[in-house]
C-alpha cells in the first residue's frame, strides 16, 4: 500500500473520512463546547460568590454601626426619662411638689 492510498481515505490527524469520521468529529466539538460552558459557568459562579460576600461584609458592617446607635439610643432614652430627671425638672419648670400630709384627702367608696 503506497502513502497517497492510505492519505485518501483518512484525514491528517488518523481519523477515517466517512460518516463514523464525521460523527466523531462533531461530537469532540460538542464535548469542546461544553467544557468551555462550564468553565465559564465556573468562572461567572465565581464572580457572583465574590459579590455577594462582599455586600455581606458591608451588611455586617452596617448591622454593627447600627448596633451601636441603638445601644446609644437606649441609653440616652434611659437618661432622659429617669425618675431623679423627671422630678427635678417637675419642681424646676413646673413649680411641682409634694402635697402635705394635711393636703391629703382620703375618699373612701
Amino acid at each position: 500500500m503506497s502513502v497517497a492510498s492510505q492519505h485518501s481515505g483518512s484525514s491528517r490527524f488518523g481519523w477515517p473520512l466517512g460518516r463514523l469520521g464525521g460523527v466523531r468529529l462533531v461530537l469532540v466539538v460538542l464535548l469542546v463546547m461544553a467544557c468551555l460552558a462550564s468553565a465559564m459557568a465556573s468562572i461567572a459562579v465565581s464572580h457572583q460568590t465574590r459579590e455577594q460576600y462582599a455586600r455581606l461584609q458591608q451588611l455586617e458592617r452596617e448591622r454593627d454601626q447600627l448596633q451601636t446607635e441603638w445601644g446609644r439610643l437606649l441609653l440616652e432614652e434611659s437618661t432622659w426619662s429617669s425618675p431623679a430627671r423627671i422630678e427635678r425638672l417637675a419642681v424646676e419648670r413646673l413649680d411641682m411638689r409634694l402635697p402635705d400630709v394635711t393636703d391629703v384627702e382620703v375618699i373612701r367608696p
